[in-house]
């Protein structure tokens, strides 16, 4: 069959990317792939699972109608200007028109050089592809906005790093790539043609009700930071909601569509701390988890700075424009996340003292090390009566909270919402990639192919807000000995 592809990034000038095809590997064999993904884009599962399936996701048959490039960007990278990036180790097949009627991208994670591979190889060891097909697959079931893992494959060839290792290629999926960097990279460069072109793809490509069609140009860039800035709000909310660090929040991995993206040093909070961070080369704490939502803002500023050419034809004028545009950043994160935290609380309608409670919630986490999944879990199943499955044997609350606990049933009480403890445990997951078994599974694939524990994990991921059936010891803390503290990039 034809991969069914819908090409436009490449309509755009040859100055936005290099045509690029993927380097071919010496024995792909599959891991796993995503069927349910493949019927969204149109592919027919069975043919993900053929021989050609399988050569395309390797990088060794570059199907008809695709059309492989390496995008260009520039980016910020833990705060120091860096002019060229791009797709080192990553080709873009082409795009394909979802059966929701979305454009997605097709990309190939680890498939060799490219012109920005920077003296890098351009490959990717098993363990960073392992962990990314886990835990975008598991944000997706989460509802985090995310890209998606379409299929992994081994390559049969090692990768070098600190020492030897498995290759593998992931064949990645997002609504696009374009990044803040994208943006960056022209307006480092003067290019306010360029920037025109971008601004008028990602509003036609992601915010398409953004703007009239007929509107200026100022106006449709002004149009496209405050519609990037709410998504991107409301993006690092959902982490926060489920304790989720990126761990490199550089702006080249911030995607214009809102979508999460490169699952390097990333980890989930076991036990409540804002001050967490897994990252092992973020020495400094710029990307903690209670840092995440100001790097958001600082961000778009970057995102703001490059668009400044365009925004208006005087730059005194543009750079007043865009600075009152970011000043709405913090009420639009604001509002999501106490949204959210309302949400995670069993709260349907808003009160003053709705932030209160919910950060005096927080700080008995904090204070007394629970973990921050069960013990929201354990709340959405004392808001009603005690289900079937339960975390019980697993979460608890000390004495402490009890003063908490009657403020918090006196305000739930105080309105009529029949169907909180509904919410809660569709709000609030039983399971999350608990780093450990992350871990646990990268070993065991990367030392002795096998994928078994992988497996399991997806599996088990894909309800997460749903306890029957799952084995248990997916929902569990780590022990002292299990916990992992750093995590890696794997470039």
């Amino acid at each position: 069959m034809s991969v069914p592809f819908n090409n436009s990034y490449v309509q755009l000038p040859e100055r936005f990317y290099s045509r690029q095809s993927p380097t071919s590997v010496a024995k792909p064999e599959l891991i796993r792939a995503n069927p349910e993904l493949a019927r969204l884009l149109g592919i027919d599962p069975a043919w993900l699972l053929s021989e050609d399936g399988i050569a395309t996701m390797a990088g060794n048959l570059v199907p008809e109608g695709a059309d492989p490039i390496a995008t260009v960007y520039a980016g910020h990278q833990f705060g120091s200007w860096n002019p060229q990036l791009g797709d080192g180790r990553a080709i873009l097949l082409g795009e394909l028109i979802g059966t929701d009627g979305e454009r997605y991208d097709l990309q190939l994670k680890g498939s060799g050089q490219t012109p920005y591979s920077r003296m890098g190889d351009g490959r990717a060891p098993l363990g960073p592809v392992i962990r990314e097909y886990i835990v975008s697959e598991a944000m997706a079931a989460l509802g985090v906005p995310t890209s998606r893992s379409l299929a992994a494959v081994t390559t049969g060839e090692p990768v070098y790093r600190e020492e030897t290792l498995p290759g593998a290629v992931l064949a990645r999926v997002a609504k696009s790539h374009i990044r803040i960097g994208t943006f960056q990279f022209f307006g480092s460069r003067e290019d306010n043609e360029a920037l025109g072109l971008l601004v008028d793809h990602v509003l036609e490509r992601h915010y398409p009700d953004a703007v009239d069609g007929g509107a200026d140009p100022h106006t449709r860039a002004l149009a496209l930071l405050d519609n990037v800035m709410q998504a991107q709000a409301k993006l690092v909310a959902n982490w926060q909601m489920v304790g989720f660090i990126h761990g490199v929040m550089n702006t080249d991995n911030v995607l214009l569509s809102g979508e999460t993206i490169d699952y390097g040093p990333c980890a989930f909070m076991d036990t409540y701390n804002p001050e967490t961070v897994f990252s092992s080369i973020d020495h400094g704490g710029r990307y903690a988890y209670r840092n995440q939502p100001g790097i958001a803002h600082w961000n778009m500023a970057c995102l703001a700075q490059a668009l400044v050419p365009v925004i208006a034809d005087k730059e005194e004028d543009a750079i007043e424009i865009a600075k009152d545009a970011l000043d709405k950043f913090p009420a639009y994160f604001l509002e999501a996340n106490i949204s959210g935290q309302r949400q995670k609380l069993g709260l349907a309608t808003p009160r003053d003292e709705d932030e209160t409670l919910a950060k005096d919630f927080l700080d008995l986490l904090e204070a007394n090390q629970l973990d921050f999944t069960l013990s929201f879990r354990r709340l959405s199943e004392l808001s009603g009566t005690e289900p079937a499955a339960s975390v019980s044997s697993l979460a608890g609350f000390p004495s402490v909270f009890d003063d908490w606990m009657a403020r918090w049933k006196t305000r739930c009480d105080a309105e009529d919402n029949p169907t909180r403890q509904q919410n809660m445990l569709a709000t609030n997951p039983a399971i999350i990639p608990r780093n450990h078994l992350i871990e646990e599974s990268i070993v065991a694939a990367s030392t002795e192919g096998n994928f078994e524990l992988f497996n399991e994990l997806v599996d088990n991921l894909a309800n997460p807000y749903d306890l029957t059936g799952v084995d248990i010891r997916f929902a569990k803390k780590p022990r002292a000995e299990e916990v992992v503290r750093q995590t890696f990039c794997g470039t």
